[in-house]
């Protein structure tokens, strides 16, 4: 998607990819991006910083680990016919990690959802968890995240 969209890609290769999976580049703007499939509505990403911590600061714990030039591209398969694209959404560490921190009505979470209504059992609710639209794959999106990232 981002060669269709214009963009030179590099892909990582091998055992050793120090954080990122592949690279975009358009002249001299550079973003290193992650990428994070799914095929369940959410991508687990805090989990294994959880223990003895609680969710916000297992998600700061999270966030050391990523450098601003690293880009996340979150690929959901979920709902989506063989013949059709996933869903893709583009984000920030910054913007992975505040999200996350609002998830679960302010409680935090360990997982990123699409789309999540907690239950009526549930410590948040009535409360919906879902990803920003802002985030949603585009030209303009990728041409924010060079400025912004």
């Amino acid at each position: 998607m981002f060669a269709r969209c214009g963009y030179d890609v590099s892909v990582q290769y091998g055992a050793n990819q120090p954080e990122y999976d592949l690279m975009i580049a358009k002249g001299e703007k550079i973003l290193k991006i992650s990428v994070k499939g799914s095929q369940d509505g959410g991508w687990g990403l805090t989990q294994n910083y959880k223990k003895g911590l609680d969710y916000h600061q297992a998600v700061d714990k999270w966030f050391e680990k990523h450098k601003s030039k690293t880009i996340f591209c979150f690929v959901q398969f979920k709902n989506t016919a063989l013949n059709e694209l996933p869903r893709l959404y583009l984000a920030t560490p910054h913007e992975v990690a505040e999200t996350l921190k609002k998830s679960a009505g302010g409680r935090g979470d360990t997982i990123l959802a699409e789309e999540h209504k907690w239950g009526i059992t549930a410590y948040a609710a009535g409360t919906v968890d879902k990803i920003p639209e802002s985030w949603n794959f585009s030209r303009d999106r990728i041409e924010e995240l060079f400025v912004t990232a």
